[in-house]
């Protein structure tokens, strides 16, 4: 799930290591028009926030970049869709920024979680248990601090989605 400003080490590393491992990726956005990294990479959105349902995906990653998820955080279907993949205990992973939108999600309070340290007291004045690692696991909940973290990043991913290898169709939101 992005927009413009993703840190584009952080959408296109997931997405590739997704794709390698056989999953289907798309990227769902606020807008249908081409968005932009805040390198520059451009990619084109598969769907709108709006046309997604989470019961139709396995889980979701969402990239940090400071724009990004300052902007996703304050769509409420954004909100809606990262609460309702939680609920259903379906893998919500987040670099760096994207703590603020789990934050906005009302998802971290009383979990265990990591991000870019610039966003540490944002986590834990939301009530998270913050950790200073690469890669914090709290059940479905997987986050992580910033790009070179993303190997550990997508081993705990890749781990977490072990059991749905076997599921046909198996999607994810980038």
């Amino acid at each position: 799930m992005a927009t413009d400003g993703y840190e584009d080490l952080e959408l296109h590393y997931p997405r590739i290591r997704l794709m390698e491992a056989g999953y289907e990726t798309e990227i769902i956005s606020l807008h249908k028009r081409e968005i932009k990294g805040k390198h520059g990479y451009p990619i084109k959105p598969d769907k709108l926030i709006r046309e997604a349902n989470p019961n139709d995906y396995s889980g979701v990653i969402i990239p940090g970049g400071t724009k990004n998820p300052d902007y996703l955080r304050r769509e409420k279907e954004v909100l809606e869709f990262v609460s309702k993949i939680n609920d259903q205990g379906k893998l919500v992973g987040a670099i760096c920024h994207a703590g603020w939108v789990l934050i906005s999600a009302k998802i971290v309070k009383g979990r265990k979680a990591t991000s870019y340290f610039a966003i540490k007291d944002d986590m834990l004045n939301a009530g998270a248990i913050f950790e200073d690692s690469p890669v914090v696991i709290d059940n479905n909940l997987i986050t992580s601090r910033m790009p070179s973290d993303l190997p550990d990043f997508m081993k705990a991913v890749l781990n977490f989605l072990k059991p749905l290898r076997k599921i046909k169709n198996s999607n994810w939101i980038i």
